[in-house]
């Protein structure tokens, strides 16, 4: 089973940074892609970010330039630095790990943009 634990979410001003991590246990494979999605307050939830098991990177439009997604496949970790935050970059954050065999979701991380 696999299961997958999200940190670093928060509150931080307009133009400020935030880095989330994404830790995965379980039998999760070699070959998958690691993500990014995020639901603000009374909207759907949308990818921000992915990345294959070859490290090719998958952006949102909105977040180009100014959020990272990198994994450590020996750590079985997705990290997702996020700098020049907006307020509309607020939501909450899942974090998602899949492959043929799987397609699973963190519990979700806050993130909060505001002055």
């Amino acid at each position: 089973q696999v299961q997958l634990v999200e940190s670093g979410g928060g509150l931080v001003q307009p133009g400020g940074s935030l880095r989330l991590s994404c830790a995965a246990s379980g039998s999760i494979g070699s070959f998958n892609t690691m993500g990014w999605y995020r639901q603000p307050p009374g909207k759907q939830r949308d990818l921000v970010a992915t990345i294959t098991h070859d490290g090719s990177p998958n952006y949102a439009d909105s977040v180009k330039g100014r959020f990272t997604i990198s994994r450590d496949n020996a750590q079985n970790t997705v990290h997702l630095q996020m700098n020049n935050l907006k307020p509309e970059d607020t939501a909450v954050y899942y974090c998602r790990v899949s492959n043929f065999l799987y397609d699973r979701w963190g519990q979700g991380t806050q993130v909060t943009v505001s002055s």
